[in-house]
């Protein structure tokens, strides 16, 4: 399309855009271009995939075309690419969205509200669906078909295209990885016509998060994740949202809504018959269109993890999964008949049930088959929420009004996030991730009492009556995981949650939060914006004090090093002064006003020059073990931490590693948490097929040179730190006497899926300075210590301990007397350098910020 006519097309649609506006008349522009004629290739055709720059460009092409679309580009992705949302509806719908998204947020949250005026609101109002593809970037098939699904939308002229239109406002997120899509395109390319094609992407498809950018829709860290937010946790509230994924390649074809048991407390039950409403229509249509292989009900269960389609039933949306049966990214499958098998959570076997009444057959199949599944499933969703925009719009009141009622009369009536915290900093940061959540907060105006306790000014208090109680339960409120015949087998094993037991946001982050059962009073103010964080600077002519105990004073302090100012680290308590507390001396003051409105630290007055019992700091020089093999979702979650607080470091390969001489560049090695054969590369023979099929220079594993040269770096003075699993292989490689006491345990003996549990904190060593004398980590079936009896009992020191009983504070835990008073976390001396082994997840999905300085504290010291 020339530049002269793709104007005329833009002033001619603006012109009818500006007719609806006056109510004149309504002509539709109807799109010209096809998928097929744009990208040359039928979506999902075999060996053929379309770039995200390309899909963009057809989207933007589409909305010169028609006016049934609008392209919002939220902003660049994390590696900065366009993420875009399209609005799709009728010209009249996308003219008036303002008055939309204003009937839509009072229908969500309906307080103070009169019943005659929801009904005007439901007659008046459209249906907002929400629908994501690509979230996991070699599940290729939705991203793929969003083209097809948005041009059908706005060129089809029949009856059910025009009544969705009408009825529904469509927001669709057609690919909410677009690095990822680019990635996996781009090595689909490469790899096309060799011997592993179809293989996956040797590494992360996320800069960050990988697979877990699907783990981020509580605490919204990444990038796209805040996009997500913005439109359906804020601006829009969709009633029905889908993300539609892929799964494995030998089983059903297709799972559809609803999910299966357990299914997680505190939403509105209506959100679990909905799921069953909807996900019946889809089922149905994909049967009508002779799909087989359809199962629903079944692998997936209601209680998983807080990512997008899991976590949204708890802000009043019907959040729903869709799961396509993989093929080798484009390339297609041949598969047998006996190849096909069950064996997951309410699907036994590969035969005909309730749930599965039309197996597949077996055969070819194929991206083209994938694309079409997603079509007619995402369609569906559209076709019953159009037919049925009344009870659509009528639930979403009811769900917002019965949850904020259950919230009024629930045990507990309020959360009270005091003021004084040991890491007021981080407490801010929750406040502001819930407001990113459209969770109403309030702060103290004034000092105020609930029974017997006093809160100051600036506290924070969370009313529970409000639509997204089952929301705030959940993050805020202590967890028990379900433990009954759906989470446990016929011989009593226990069956492995989805992912977390619980997402305690605030044991997680080491904030204390207080239920109350009374309804607060007192004079508070509803925040309306995020809540700022800028340090104050006193005045300071012998320097001045950064209270160790906050995690942003570390960033503070890489901040000031950066700059050249000199700092020093506090080792004996004093009567203003803790253990790793820092003290700055010289610095240029608008270098340090920069540093504490970027940070938040306050700058307080060192008040008596002090020299004994301090130690001028050192940033270690750091590196970290990267491997391929898909990639280790735990070490690019470290970089997205060490980065945020301004930590250098430096990737380590394989390669460097084997050559050795590592004391000579680096003090500090980081090994994430990892399985021993994932670091060694001494892959067993059950998993050589599958890490085979990447090429040979993607294959990774330091070997025997590297461990060798580990053992080496660490005797020369050398810190090795590891996470979780890793602990074992530095058990096992540097021969410590240190037992993991859990290993091997039958699950019906021992069993902890990610929970959260009490520990003391030996807040006097190094390693713990800044630390609370006690509090809580988390741990998911990895490593709990003991020290070995042996001549070098001295040279091992335990920083952290599971408390002698009641360990568990949220979550599951079965066996708690195999923790009793054991080692979380071990410092071992070895040659001239140390061992840290931290068996928990010290830095989890950057989530854990109680236990970041855990880690900063083995990097500044």
């Amino acid at each position: 399309m020339s530049y002269k006519v793709k104007i005329l097309r833009r002033l001619q649609i603006y012109l009818a855009t500006a007719l609806i506006v006056l109510g004149v008349f309504a002509p539709l522009a109807q799109a010209q271009t096809t998928p097929k004629d744009f990208f040359g290739f039928q979506m999902g055709a075999d060996r053929k995939m379309a770039r995200w720059d390309k899909i963009v460009d057809y989207f933007k092409l589409l909305e010169e075309e028609t006016n049934k679309i609008k392209v919002l580009n939220m902003g660049p992705s994390t590696m900065d690419h366009p993420f875009l949302v399209l609005i799709i509806s009728s010209p009249q719908n996308l003219a008036n969205l303002d008055r939309l998204q204003e009937i839509n947020a009072t229908l969500s949250d309906p307080r103070g509200v009169e019943k005659e005026k929801i009904e005007q609101l439901i007659e008046e109002g459209k249906a907002v669906i929400c629908q994501s593809m690509g979230l996991h970037a070699t599940e290729i098939g939705g991203t793929q078909m969003t083209p097809e699904l948005a041009y059908d939308l706005v060129s089809r002229e029949d009856k059910e295209a025009q009544r969705i239109l009408d009825n529904v406002v469509f927001f669709m997120i057609p690919c909410f990885n677009p690095d990822g899509e680019i990635m996996v395109t781009d090595w689909y390319r490469e790899t096309k016509g060799t011997e592993y094609e179809g293989s996956s992407l040797p590494w992360l498809y996320h800069k960050y998060a990988g697979h877990d950018n699907n783990r981020d829709g509580d605490f919204l860290n990444l990038t796209e994740s805040k996009y997500a937010a913005e439109i359906m946790y804020r601006k829009w509230l969709p009633q029905a949202y889908i993300d539609h994924h892929q799964m494995g390649s030998y089983g059903a074809r297709f799972y559809v809504p609803p999910y299966c048991d357990p299914i997680r407390p505190h939403a509105d039950p209506l959100i679990w018959r909905e799921l069953s409403w909807y996900g019946a229509h889809i089922a149905y249509k994909l049967e009508e269109n002779g799909k087989t292989g359809i199962i629903n009900d079944a692998i997936f269960p209601g209680w998983g993890h807080f990512g997008w389609h899991w976590i949204t039933p708890f802000h009043n949306i019907a959040g729903m999964l869709t799961e396509s049966a993989s093929t080798r990214l484009a390339t297609p499958m041949y598969i047998h008949p006996e190849q096909l098998e069950g064996g997951s959570r309410q699907f036994p076997e590969y035969k005909a049930q309730s749930t599965f009444p039309h197996p597949w057959p077996g055969g070819w199949w194929r991206l083209r088959d994938i694309v079409e599944q997603k079509k007619i499933s995402a369609w569906a969703l559209l076709d019953l929420a159009a037919k049925n925009k009344k009870t659509v719009l009528h639930n979403a009141y009811l769900k917002a009004n019965r949850q904020i009622k259950r919230g009024a009369e629930g045990e507990a009536k309020a959360y009270v996030i005091p003021k004084s915290q040991h890491d007021p900093l981080t407490a801010v940061k929750m406040i502001n991730t819930l407001l990113l959540s459209g969770v109403e907060i309030k702060k103290a105006q004034k000092q105020f009492s609930v029974g017997p306790m006093t809160y100051p000014k600036g506290s924070f208090v969370i009313s529970l009556a409000q639509p997204k109680m089952g929301l705030i339960k959940n993050l805020l409120g202590q967890t028990s995981y379900a433990d009954n015949e759906w989470t446990r087998a016929d011989d009593g094993s226990p069956l492995r949650p989805y992912d977390l037991a619980t997402h305690t946001m605030n044991e997680f982050m080491g904030v204390q939060v207080d239920p109350v059962d009374v309804k607060v009073e007192g004079d508070f103010r509803v925040l309306d914006s995020q809540v700022p964080l800028s340090g104050k600077v006193e005045t300071g002519e012998l320097g001045y004090v950064l209270d160790g105990r906050l995690n942003n004073s570390f960033k503070a302090v890489n901040l000031l090093l950066d700059q050249g100012v000199k700092i020093r680290r506090v080792e004996e308590k004093s009567s203003h002064l803790r253990p790793g507390d820092f003290i700055v001396s010289g610095g240029k003051k608008d270098i340090i006003k920069d540093v504490a409105e970027k940070t938040g630290v306050d700058f307080q007055e060192l008040e008596t020059e002090i020299k004994e019992g301090t130690h001028e700091v050192k940033r270690m020089r750091t590196a970290m073990y990267r491997r391929y093999y898909g990639g280790n979702m735990d070490e690019g979650w470290t970089r997205f931490l060490l980065e945020n607080f301004s930590f250098p470091y430096t990737r380590l390969k394989d390669a460097e590693i084997k050559k050795g001489s590592l004391h000579k560049k680096y003090e500090v090695i980081i090994l994430p948490h990892d399985r021993t054969f994932m670091i060694t590369g001494d892959i067993p023979e059950s998993y050589s097929r599958y890490f085979s099929s990447y090429p040979p220079k993607y294959r990774s594993g330091i070997g025997k040179d590297g461990v060798k040269a580990l053992n080496e770096f660490v005797e020369n003075g050398g810190i090795l730190v590891t996470f979780g699993n890793s602990c074992e292989f530095a058990i096992d490689k540097f021969d410590l006497n240190v037992r993991n006491v859990v290993s091997d345990l039958p699950s019906k003996e021992f069993f902890c899926p990610g929970s959260t549990l009490k520990v003391t904190f030996d807040k006097t060593h190094p390693l713990a300075y800044g630390m609370p004398s006690k509090g809580l980590v988390l741990f998911w079936s990895n490593p709990a210590f003991e020290i070995v009896p042996s001549r070098d009992n001295e040279k091992y020191e335990t920083v952290v301990r599971y408390k002698e009983k009641d360990i568990l504070r949220s979550g599951w835990l079965i066996g708690e007397e195999h923790l009793s008073h054991k080692s979380a976390m071990i410092n071992a001396q070895y040659g001239a350098g140390q061992v840290v082994l931290i068996g928990f997840r010290t830095q989890h999905r950057f989530q854990t910020h109680g236990t970041f300085k855990l880690l900063f504290n083995a990097l500044i010291r």
